[in-house]
């Protein structure tokens, strides 16, 4: 599979990457189950494994599937673009970069309104830290409304397949930073996201929750007040666990107890819609 075929076709990318990402768990595994020299939380459970396993290929289903009514939508939009973008070495880097600030706001938003922390929970349910951990999501995305936030990309005037491969590409450089294996990498602590700050992101200690958000650059958390350095022993999971192991309870737990709340009677419409979209804090995270 050529780097052509992988811009032709971006969503391919991921499964390219999949060798990498299974030697990576592997040498995890080997560090911390067998060696023993990683935290408990950071080892590989079997029942654990095979469920992360399962909501990537729901969550991949869910995107192929999806793909092809959101790719329409980027194309039309794509005719009005404003600008005529060539892709060249800085228009390829000014694209992450831009598609990065883009992730931080959609991440901090499936923090902050509730409606998309019911996808974005699937991803931080788990009360465990290791590469297989990034494997964990939902395949309810695309109704959360996460390809939303890549649409200025696409109207500024990047064509929607360099705009869906960066996504991609900023996802699985995201893999990376799901371990316990590597502790602080010094100056780059400063500019990107690493292990050590997205331990903080997952954890449910009191100065953790809602913090550093970031894709790759950590300086958006800096700028935009959401950072939080590793300091005190991370808790993981969320304040309410989800207690299963079973892909379909983890996927639509928080949407069934939300949807019940929002429906019971003798609420007010402003009620209602606040139990969908205000931050998710009284529900399922304090």
């Amino acid at each position: 599979m050529d780097f052509a075929m992988l811009i032709a076709h971006p969503e391919y990318l991921l499964m390219a990457l999949a060798p990498l990402f299974l030697l990576c768990m592997g040498l995890e595994w080997y560090w911390g189950n067998v060696r023993q020299k990683l935290p408990r939380s950071a080892q590989y459970q079997p029942i654990e494994l095979l469920c992360n396993l399962v909501l990537a290929g729901m969550h991949q289903l869910s995107d192929i599937l999806m793909g092809l009514l959101v790719s329409q939508i980027y194309l039309s939009l794509f005719g009005w673009r404003l600008f005529d973008i060539n892709m060249t070495a800085l228009s390829f880097v000014g694209l992450f970069i831009a598609q990065d600030f883009c992730y931080y706001w959609f991440h901090r938003a499936s923090h902050r309104v509730r409606w998309m922390w019911a996808a974005h929970v699937v991803h931080h349910s788990s009360e465990n830290m290791n590469f297989s951990t990034a494997f964990r999501q939902s395949l309810m995305y695309p109704l959360a409304g996460m390809w939303l936030f890549w649409l200025p990309l696409v109207i500024i005037g990047f064509a929607p397949h360099w705009v869906v491969f960066i996504v991609l590409l900023n996802l699985g450089l995201q893999f990376f930073v799901h371990t316990q294996a590597v502790k602080k990498l010094g100056p780059l602590e400063w500019i990107f996201n690493t292990p050590s700050h997205h331990r903080v992101h997952h954890g449910r200690n009191p100065q953790y929750i809602d913090k550093n958000y970031a894709g790759v650059l950590i300086i958006w958390d800096r700028l935009f007040g959401s950072f939080e350095p590793e300091l005190e022993t991370v808790d993981y999971g969320i304040t309410q666990p989800v207690n299963s192991f079973n892909p379909i309870v983890v996927t639509f737990s928080e949407w069934r107890c939300m949807f019940i709340q929002a429906s019971a009677p003798g609420l007010s419409i402003a009620q209602r819609w606040r139990l969908l979209f205000a931050p998710p804090a009284k529900q399922s995270k304090e």
